[in-house]
């Protein structure tokens, strides 16, 4: 939840007409509501239980994360008499914030904040449909120390304690293309992915360059791979191509993979993780690759400045980092066809 949305997993549902009389009720039962508070109370219940210090940071602030498919909601905010007016964005993900607390903590033996979450709204444009709404609430947590590995655990366990499916399997990125597309992701030229594609029999959408090797995977990912995923019990797929890194570090090897995981289940994606970048000359490397991607797409670039970099210039420790998709939790754990049901207002009826 907390990385890129894929834009072919941004289906759109037909807007209902605001003039219906019945559009001041909620589209969740209070059955349901009432669950997602009990899920709320799990999520606070474990982490306090492992030492996790909840924190607030801003909605709303003059950093945005830089990414090919996130488009953030933007606000001009009026400046003091005669000055312009000020760009603002409402917040992806509270991951900036988070980790700048992180930086500031790591020069403070007694601050406490080597153990952090968060339950809080996120918000995304264009994103709608039955796991998708342009307000949502996101949880999110970081462990100074903690590597990949830990970070999936901490995931796992967290999962079992709020929907009781049990421990996830572990399937490396790589060895769910093998089994369920046919062709190593890493490796396979993208004729062979069209290939594989033919072969299955799902045409790629028009929107899909043919030089678009990311986009083959990622298309393929939603289509071929992620419906077989979690459906006996969740699975924590890692190591993704270092191209897909994002925020995560990239490990060195044959080929080079990115230190990032998604869980899945029931064929939903519940939440994503990092072994965080630590490099700020890099992350603004990936700035710019990515703005000059979404100027390819025709969508506008975004500011490649940050506090996050100065953060991380003044000494960003060693963590791992997770965001979880709390509506989806909760669907999940009701039974539920769509987040809809599992939210009081959603975007149609806000």
């Amino acid at each position: 939840m907390r990385r890129s949305a894929n834009f072919v997993d941004r289906l759109e549902d037909s807007p209902r007409d605001p003039n219906r009389m019945d559009d001041f009720r909620p589209t969740a039962s209070w059955e349901n509501l009432r669950l997602r508070a009990e899920l709320l109370h799990r999520v606070r219940e474990f982490f306090r239980e492992r030492g996790f210090l909840e924190v607030e940071t801003p909605i709303l602030s003059a950093d945005t994360v830089v990414d090919r498919h996130l488009d953030p909601f933007s606000i001009a905010v009026p400046g003091p008499s005669g000055e312009s007016p000020r760009q603002l964005w409402l917040q992806t993900s509270p991951e900036f914030h988070m980790k700048r607390l992180l930086a500031a903590g790591a020069e403070d033996q007694h601050a406490g904040a080597e153990a952090i979450y968060q339950i809080t709204r996120a918000f995304r444009q264009g994103e709608s449909g039955s796991l998708h709404n342009g307000e949502f609430t996101i949880v999110e947590w970081y462990r100074t120390g903690d590597d990949m590995l830990a970070a999936m655990q901490r995931t796992t366990d967290l999962c079992e304690a709020t929907l009781g499916r049990g421990p996830a399997e572990r399937v490396s990125y790589a060895e769910a293309f093998r089994r369920h597309v046919g062709v190593d992701p890493h490796t396979a030229p993208i004729e062979a992915l069209a290939s594989a594609a033919g072969e299955l029999g799902v045409v790629p959408p028009e929107g899909l360059s043919a030089d678009d090797r990311d986009g083959w995977l990622d298309w393929l990912l939603v289509e071929r791979v992620r419906p077989h995923l979690g459906r006996e019990r969740p699975v924590l797929l890692y190591d993704y191509p270092a191209t897909q890194a994002a925020l995560a570090r990239v490990r060195d090897g044959d080929p080079p993979v990115a230190e990032r995981f998604e869980l899945f289940d029931s064929g939903v994606e519940l939440a994503g993780g990092y072994h965080e970048l630590l490099d700020a000359a890099e992350l603004r490397h990936r700035n710019e690759r990515a703005n000059v991607q979404r100027r390819a797409e025709g969508t506008p670039a975004l500011d490649e400045s940050s506090r996050l970099l100065a953060a991380m210039e003044a000494g960003l420790p060693a963590a791992a980092g997770v965001a979880l998709g709390f509506d989806r939790l909760v669907m999940l754990a009701a039974g539920a066809n769509s987040i809809a049901e599992v939210i009081a207002f959603p975007f149609d009826r806000a």
